[in-house]
């Protein structure tokens, strides 16, 4: 009797808490359902801020007529998608950030940032006659909507367009990648052997695999240099590897592979304004000599174990000590000569006669410039290489205008403006009898919806898409009474939700 009495009062709490829940969902359908055309625009203002954030840019004009620029690029995977063999031929492509929104918004995109001497490949052979460019206008037609053009000739790509990169050749998913990728400052292309700006692993950089930190971490971390982090924490940022500069100790790079093509500039390497060589096999080295020593000293007993760890760290220091100074006496400058003008003029005479021997990248401070060599026999290794003579700009496209200044030539133009501004604009330019009317009409169709989602508010049932179209397409064709409209209403099931978004979507026209 008990167990029946508590099944009752059980079945009574569920009854009641349905009828609570019930409440609660006609109630916030209701609310919805009697949104008012202010808070309407002024969640189109809030989205419209949240996009201005994301996209500041304006992105109604490709890039294409500007000739070759640094500009930010996006591979369109989509259109172009990379095959399966590598070693396949690749009819690589890329667009500008106008183009990436406009004409390819709902593509999957590599970003690949900012590459040099690029023209945007939109509306081009090198995408299908299915992917016109909206942007640009068809000198033959005269109308927005380009395709199968030539592309520019100068455009040079590399493996970054097929959404691989650094020399590991590596597949880039932002959602996994963890730690810090660098950008060479591409002395040479793909093809003349370089590497084209491509992004790099710092561990790729010194000959370390990727993950090195993890199988590290798995040592008894007793000596100096084993890292001590959690390989369940998937979150954590990797360490810099050895033999790797600090982020804040170097403003630029030059990879192994482009240096090579630019063996004059080895000479700098340790000299003022640059670090010391980053050798390709450094990191690797370093590894070795620690795994080899951590061997040898598990050999010894416990006393020769801390002698031998105290001459070990002192012939560390030493070494590193010595390094430092060998790379302050390298670089040859003595405070007479830079006293003296003729040696500011030939900077190279204060260089080391012979340049680091063996592969390895440079690294360079902010002030690097300021270093090289211009004099007659040197400006001519500079002149193919700009960005080594100054910094490069990036091109930006001009900012989206929010609307701001609208109000002070009577409106804004379509494609500007806030949609608020934009419905006031157009209603200042009709008579005020048409403006009324207008206004008439729109309060009349509101409460035409709002009688038609009020039987879903009330039941807590859904408004599908078909419902709608079904009353809309009766609304504008035989002006149906109220109650047949109730039973177009009535096929229903569940809450109103979904008519904000049918109204959120409305924002686009």
């Amino acid at each position: 009797m008990m167990e029946s009495s508590q099944a009752s009062s059980s079945a009574g709490d569920a009854q009641s808490q349905f009828n609570r829940e019930s409440q609660q969902r006609r109630e916030s359908a209701a609310s919805e359902d009697s949104q008012t055309a202010k808070d309407f625009i002024e969640s189109q203002l809030r989205l419209e801020a949240d996009a201005r954030e994301a996209l500041p840019y304006s992105f109604d004009s490709c890039t294409q007529p500007l000739g070759p620029l640094r500009q930010p690029l996006f591979s369109c995977l989509t259109c172009n998608p990379p095959p399966e063999n590598e070693n396949e031929p690749y009819n690589a492509a890329a667009v500008c950030y106008s183009c990436s929104i406009s004409c390819h918004g709902d593509h999957t995109l590599v970003e690949l940032f900012s590459k040099r001497n690029f023209v945007c490949d939109c509306g081009t052979t090198r995408f299908p006659a299915t992917s016109p460019c909206t942007l640009r206008v068809d000198p033959a037609t005269g109308s927005k909507g380009v395709h199968s053009q030539k592309p520019a000739e100068g455009n040079a790509y590399n493996h970054n367009f097929r959404n691989r990169f650094c020399v590991c050749n590596e597949e880039y998913d932002p959602h996994k990648e963890k730690g810090t990728m660098f950008q060479c400052l591409g002395l040479g292309t793909a093809e003349t052997g370089g590497c084209g700006e491509d992004w790099w692993h710092p561990e790729c950089l010194v000959g370390l695999p990727r993950g090195w930190h993890k199988a590290t971490a798995t040592n008894d971390g007793t000596d100096g240099t084993a890292v001590k982090s959690d390989e369940s924490d998937d979150d954590e940022e990797p360490p810099l590897p050895p033999g790797f500069p600090e982020e804040d100790d170097f403003e630029a790079f030059i990879c192994y592979k482009c240096l090579e093509s630019a063996q004059w500039l080895k000479r700098y390497a340790g000299t003022k304004g640059f670090l010391a060589p980053v050798y390709k096999d450094g990191g690797l080295k370093k590894v070795e000599a620690v795994e080899s020593s951590k061997d040898t000293t598990e050999e010894a007993t416990a006393s020769s174990l801390k002698r031998k760890n105290r001459d070990d760290d002192s012939e560390e220091t030493h070494n590193v000590k010595r390094t430092k100074s060998e790379d302050t006496s390298g670089s040859g400058t003595t405070p007479q000569e830079a006293r003296s003008d003729n040696q500011q003029s030939r900077k190279h005479a204060s260089l080391p006669k012979e340049a680091p021997s063996g592969t390895f990248s440079l690294f360079m401070k902010e002030d690097f410039r300021d270093h090289l060599c211009h004099c007659p026999e040197c400006f001519p290794l500079l002149v193919p290489h700009p960005q080594l003579r100054e910094e490069e700009e990036v091109y930006e496209p001009p900012l989206s205008e929010d609307g701001d200044g609208n109000e002070a030539n009577g409106g804004g133009s379509h494609g500007t403006g806030s949609l608020y501004e934009r419905g006031e604009a157009a209603l200042s330019t009709i008579d005020r009898v048409r403006a009324i009317e207008g206004v008439m009409a729109y309060n009349h169709l509101r409460d035409k919806v709002k009688e038609f989602l009020k039987p879903f508010a009330e039941s807590g049932r859904t408004v599908s898409a078909e419902d709608v179209k079904a009353y809309f397409e009766k609304l504008r064709g035989d002006n149906l009474a109220g109650a047949a409209r109730e039973s177009v209403g009535q096929a229903g099931s569940g809450s109103g939700g979904e008519g904000g978004d049918h109204r959120r979507e409305q924002s686009g026209y």
